[in-house]
């Protein structure tokens, strides 16, 4: 059985929180819809701050070392499946640069949102009980970001 550390965990979570913060850059600055704009800006800071949140619990944190005989391969490996499988796969960085559609970014945006509470409940078994509340503060945050995702989307629709 593959044993996982709270090291590993929060260098998922940094790279998430990375990631969401420039896909939310990027939709802000290709949209024209000014109400898509304001949001997703404010999202990107939030996200930037949820990744500073989750530096400063992984430099308490054991640090991850993968057993294999290349670990800089393994960890390489590791930030490609969440760059391109978890949130850009790479006909999503294409969608958006060639043919923005406020809708689709929407509903990935929504998607990431609700992938981001999953994977955040998960991680509080993975570190130490004095930092869930830093992750439940997180995952208030993401789901308040799910909900106003929602209410823009039906706005528009």
């Amino acid at each position: 059985m593959v044993s996982t550390t709270a090291g590993e965990i929060l260098q998922f979570a940094v790279r998430m929180e990375g990631i969401g913060e420039r896909f939310y850059r990027d939709v802000a600055s290709t949209s024209s819809v000014s109400k898509v704009n304001e949001l997703f800006l404010r999202l990107a800071s939030e996200e930037a701050a949820h990744k500073r949140t989750f530096e400063r619990l992984l430099s308490k944190a054991d640090t991850f070392m993968p057993p294999e005989s290349y670990p800089a391969e393994y960890l390489e490996a590791f930030y490609n499946y969440i760059d391109n499988k978890v949130f850009f796969k790479d006909e999503n960085k294409k969608t958006l640069s060639e043919t923005f559609d406020v809708l689709k970014s929407l509903d990935f945006a929504i998607q990431m949102e609700l992938d981001s509470v999953v994977f955040y409940q998960e991680m509080k078994t993975f570190v130490p009980v004095e930092d869930n509340k830093n992750i439940e503060s997180i995952i208030d945050e993401e789901q308040r970001h799910f909900a106003q995702l929602i209410k823009v989307r039906k706005d528009l629709t």
